[in-house]
């Protein structure tokens, strides 16, 4: 799992980022039955990772859910999360983003209210008790609210509606149970009890819990699937990914409380795993990770956990042989390349650093918005003396964060170093070229 990285989100706000080729790989196999379902390709919607601990998920476009890893640590089953993007592909097959701003700007409200965030933020900050939507979603409005701000907001509310009836549409095309949604609106309905007498119901952007479950539990019921549990093989891959997320996440001590030592099953063991990596025990993390990597040898998550414990805890060229050996078993999870790259950088000699940059090329070139990848390529680069080529690669990097000024910078002196007309010289061109005022980072 690689550490979280602060990114913008659509308006301008920062949310923390994280990736994990395990969590990732998992959120897709969720979703792609749910796009199917609705009518949209299984590969224009990606599942972003926010690390926030908070149970919420949001849209921000028509290619990203992002979702929080506190759906993933709190949620006990695979339905329940999955009853989550289930919501959000509503929000993304009902184009509600595009229809929301512009009912915003017919109301004239947008400066009084400021850029809505991302349309279908699942929790409305009232029910998780403080003033935002987590995550990115509008701000809640309290005090005199106007007119047209009201009506705004009944229109969310209509939106939400919509999302839900096409969540359940989308669960019964796929044969899937639509508890693990409900479930989640009545532990929503819970926490809404401590403040529903303060809360007005016209000044939320998103229905009531109570008022969800009642518009929905009864159709949901109704459904041929509902008793429909998850696959053992789906729900065991679940439970893996919860115990990971939490143990990275939590404090150590919140997590061995979790998964104690007299809990003997493999998702502990995983989670205690992490924990004594995280404590900076090497010598007990690399006896746990090897204990797992004996129980499933061609489990690549296991062999990436031991490859960036070695890595997290100094010892590089220790890290690029199990991180070869995760690469080889899962080739196409950038994020363990990445991993796979910086070890190679790390160890220092020419030979690794040539290597490093092969493998950093393919990650970049198969996701150009990891801007950390990008600082290790030019690293590498750098390491062989390919000076042009590392001020392209630093250049690509900052774009990629947004700061395109910087980007034009460093573009500016790559193409000094590099052939005209070459494939590099024309990158470097057009971040030169790029118009600056496209960010407001300089």
């Amino acid at each position: 799992m690689l550490p979280a990285s602060a990114q913008e989100s659509p308006p301008g706000r920062s949310i923390a980022i994280v990736r994990d080729a395990e969590t990732e790989q998992l959120m897709r196999d969720y979703l792609r039955p749910i796009l199917g379902a609705a009518g949209l390709p299984s590969g224009a919607t990606e599942v972003v990772l926010v690390n926030d601990s908070s149970f919420n998920a949001f849209v921000a476009d028509s290619h990203r859910i992002f979702i929080n890893t506190g759906v993933i640590t709190q949620a006990k089953t695979p339905n329940e999360v999955i009853g989550v993007l289930a919501h959000e592909t509503g929000h993304i097959a009902g184009n509600h983003l595009a229809r929301m701003h512009q009912a915003a700007s017919q109301a004239g409200i947008i400066a009084a209210i400021g850029m809505i965030a991302g349309a279908g933020a699942l929790v409305a900050g009232a029910a998780a008790g403080n003033g935002s939507v987590a995550g990115g979603g509008a701000a809640a409005i309290t005090g005199g609210i106007g007119l047209g701000q009201r009506s705004l907001l009944s229109y969310q509310r209509g939106e939400e509606d919509a999302a839900d009836r096409s969540a359940l549409t989308f669960l019964q095309r796929t044969k899937q149970s639509a508890k693990g949604m409900i479930d989640t609106f009545k532990r929503l309905a819970n926490e809404q009890l401590m403040i529903a007498r303060y809360a007005d119901p016209y000044a939320q952007s998103h229905p009531m819990a109570r008022d969800r479950i009642a518009n929905l539990e009864t159709k949901a019921e109704a459904s041929p699937y509902w008793d429909v549990k998850d696959p053992p093989a789906l729900q065991a891959r679940h439970d893996m990914v919860r115990a990971k997320l939490i143990a990275f996440t939590s404090s150590p001590q919140t997590a061995l409380r979790q998964y104690p030592p007299s809990n003997t099953s493999l998702p502990a063991r995983y989670a205690r795993a992490v924990v004594a990596y995280r404590m900076g025990d090497p010598q007990e993390a690399q006896r746990q990770v090897d204990a797992l990597i004996k129980s499933q040898p061609s489990n690549p998550y296991f062999w990436e956990l031991k490859g960036q414990a070695m890595l997290d805890l100094g010892n590089p060229r220790g890290a690029i042989a199990p991180l070869q050996k995760a690469v080889s078993l899962a080739p196409s999870a950038t994020p363990i390349r990445a991993l796979y790259g910086q070890a190679l950088v790390g160890a220092g000699d020419p030979a690794s650093a040539k290597q490093a940059v092969t493998e950093l090329n393919r990650v970049v070139q198969a996701d150009p918005d990891d801007a950390s990848a990008f600082r290790f390529l030019a690293m590498a680069y750098g390491a062989q003396g390919q000076t042009a080529m590392a001020d392209l690669a630093t250049a690509r990097g900052m774009a990629a964060q947004g700061q395109l000024k910087q980007a034009s910078h460093y573009a500016q002196r790559a193409k000094m170093g590099l052939k005209m007309g070459t494939p590099a010289w024309l990158q470097a061109d057009d971040l030169v070229t790029r118009p600056s005022s496209k960010s407001g980072k300089n």
